[in-house]
């Protein structure tokens, strides 16, 4: 019987991802080898975030080549999917001639079971893909449109998931709060192959991918329809994004005792001029209603943040926006990351990454500090 192993770099989207892929190889009557090294195919699923990232996917492989030179078992197929499929298969094997066969990330989908070891907790993407294209951002290019898994397959996905005595459910999207709402936008990326001496100002708002909800927003439905099912206990979801974050979501979230009282709330950065820049389609004031709204639907709500240092043009004033920003707002955990340029991004073409890596590691090092070692208790002036 042949076998397969998956090694899977970055985010939940992903390690949902090699949930699925699983579930296809065990279809096919292949077995999961206890590491890479016995293994007949190794999927390599990737993340192209930040370079970092990359370079540890590259490195992997690497080390996986050196270890079979050297080994008298056969080198085992080499898959390659994830987000750094956005480079397309040319660019890939040029600069990785060691891959065999090269997986879509956009063609990883539903057609098998996923295959999850965690017995309770349970990964339930409901869409692919986004529409918001923020400028230093590669998951609309890696992949594509955002696309909205429907209810019916979503609820019979729970339904199996109870059955199976599953108590813990998290929703995944690139963009979760806007299920349901995504429209066709592919002008953004005409412009962007288009035209190459464009600027921020030709850029249209992220929020234009997206309709307005009329009434109670989708997502929000889901989130009730779930709560039904008296054998589910806990429900997560992400990322959401600020700008729809929707009052009738923040009713919910205080109302219905299901839903964590854990809030992951991407803020990007605290000063208004970066995140125009960036194009995230909020202000440290908009983001800070939020805030408000949740922890006065309920006390208890903690949260936590995405935050980029470093972004191009970030002075010393910005940077501070954003450390008050951290003391305002009293996160329990942020994911902090020095900016780094992904090619094809809006930000890659636009701007210059004129921040010198010693200055983003002070500014990081600045931030970790205060939201994720000082632990800092302080009232938030926002309740």
């Amino acid at each position: 019987m042949s076998s397969f192993f998956i090694n899977t770099f970055g985010c939940q989207a992903n390690k949902s991802d090699s949930e699925r892929i699983a579930g296809d190889y065990f279809a096919r009557g292949y077995m999961e080898a206890k590491s890479w090294q016995e293994c007949d195919e190794l999927v390599i699923n990737t993340c192209a975030v930040r370079q970092r990232a990359e370079d540890r996917a590259r490195g992997f492989l690497y080390n996986v080549t050196e270890y079979f030179k050297q080994s008298p078992r056969q080198q085992p197929k080499i898959i390659f999917t994830g987000c750094m499929t956005h480079h397309g298969n040319q660019k890939l094997l040029e600069m990785m001639p060691e891959i065999d066969e090269i997986l879509p990330v956009n063609e990883v989908g539903f057609n098998q079971a996923a295959i999850r070891k965690d017995k309770k907790h349970a990964w339930i993407p409901i869409s692919t893909g986004c529409n918001s294209f923020c400028t230093y951002c590669i998951v609309p290019y890696s992949r594509g449109r955002e696309k909205s898994r429907s209810y019916e397959e979503i609820i019979q996905e729970v339904q199996v998931l109870v059955d199976q005595g599953y108590e813990e459910i998290t929703l995944l999207g690139q963009n979760v709060n806007s299920w349901g709402l995504e429209k066709v936008s592919i002008g953004f990326r005409k412009l962007m192959m288009r035209d190459e001496d464009f600027t921020r100002k030709d850029l249209p708002e992220n929020q234009s991918g997206y309709l307005k909800p009329k009434g109670i927003p989708p997502f929000v439905k889901l989130l009730q329809d779930i709560s039904k099912f008296k054998q589910i206990k806990l429900i997560r979801f992400m990322t959401s994004n600020p700008w729809d974050f929707h009052d009738e979501l923040i009713v919910e979230i205080g109302q219905n005792k299901k839903i964590d009282r854990y809030v992951h709330l991407p803020a990007q950065s605290g000063s208004n001029q970066v995140l125009y820049r960036m194009n995230r389609g909020y202000t440290r004031e908009s983001y800070l209603e939020v805030v408000r709204k949740l922890r006065q639907a309920d006390p208890k709500i903690i949260l936590g943040t995405d935050i980029i240092v470093g972004f191009p043009g970030e002075t010393d004033a910005e940077f501070q926006e954003t450390v008050t920003l951290a003391k305002e707002v009293g996160w329990t955990v942020g994911f902090v990351a020095m900016y780094s340029p992904r090619p094809g991004t809006a930000s890659w073409k636009i701007y210059e990454d004129d921040i010198p890596h010693k200055i983003k590691k002070e500014r990081w090092e600045i931030l970790d500090q205060i939201i994720n070692k000082d632990n800092l208790q302080i009232r938030p002036k926002v309740v």
